[in-house]
């Protein structure tokens, strides 16, 4: 059987019976193995990006693996590898574009992550999940995080021709333990306005920055 352009011969073929199951298609759906792949999706790439990338931080690991296993890369994978016709769907879910929702898509793809697991076992998943993902792999870029948040914001925003984002202060609150700043991050433009926390200014503003990145990335 071909799934996610990969050719795997099951021992039980119940798993991916499963992992295609959409809880609106019946009560053995596939919310559990799409838990269970989230996390060997997580240790696998996180063990690949440790290994090829020394030079790199912890923290510069984490941002790397955050872009490869969030939601609009795994539902960009199942478009790629035509997964959504494959996915079974309630009557419902499919009178509401289920199949084209990347909720949908990107869960499907770590249930079918937990089946190869649950079958084959975690080296087989490993190889598994390397091959479907090596386009991605491949396209990594390092520099790309080693940029701070403000910064890289400020850069997409100038490539989609808008002004720059406008930081403010809005209350520095004292604890027992420290101060705790306030601000705001605006980008009028986009009608966007988020606000976040920080020990210090510059580490608000940096998580402002952040969140508008991530909110960015969503639309």
């Amino acid at each position: 059987m071909n799934i996610l352009g990969q050719k795997v011969t099951w021992h039980d073929t119940r798993w991916i019976n499963q992992a295609l199951t959409h809880r609106s298609a019946g009560k053995n759906n596939n919310e559990r193995l799409e838990f269970l792949g989230d996390s060997v999706l997580s240790l696998v790439i996180s063990d690949f990006l440790f290994q090829t990338f020394e030079q790199l931080s912890e923290g510069e690991l984490s941002r790397l693996r955050s872009q490869l296993v969030k939601g609009k890369t795994l539902a960009a994978i199942a478009r790629h590898y035509q997964l959504g016709p494959q996915i079974k769907l309630g009557a419902g879910e499919i009178k509401s574009g289920g199949v084209n929702k990347s909720s949908v898509l990107a869960d499907a793809v770590e249930a079918v992550f937990g089946a190869v697991l649950m079958d084959q076992g975690f080296a087989q998943a490993k190889q598994f999940i390397e091959a479907v993902m090596q386009p991605w792999l491949q396209d990594i870029d390092p520099q790309i995080i080693k940029k701070d948040p403000k910064s890289e914001l400020q850069e997409r925003l100038q490539q989609r021709g808008l002004q720059l984002p406008s930081y403010r202060l809005l209350e520095a609150a004292e604890t027992e333990q420290e101060i705790r700043f306030k601000v705001s991050c605006q980008v009028a433009e986009l009608d966007l306005k988020i606000e976040s926390t920080g020990s210090s200014i510059k580490k608000a503003e940096q998580s402002a920055a952040n969140k508008a990145i991530e909110w960015l990335e969503a639309q």
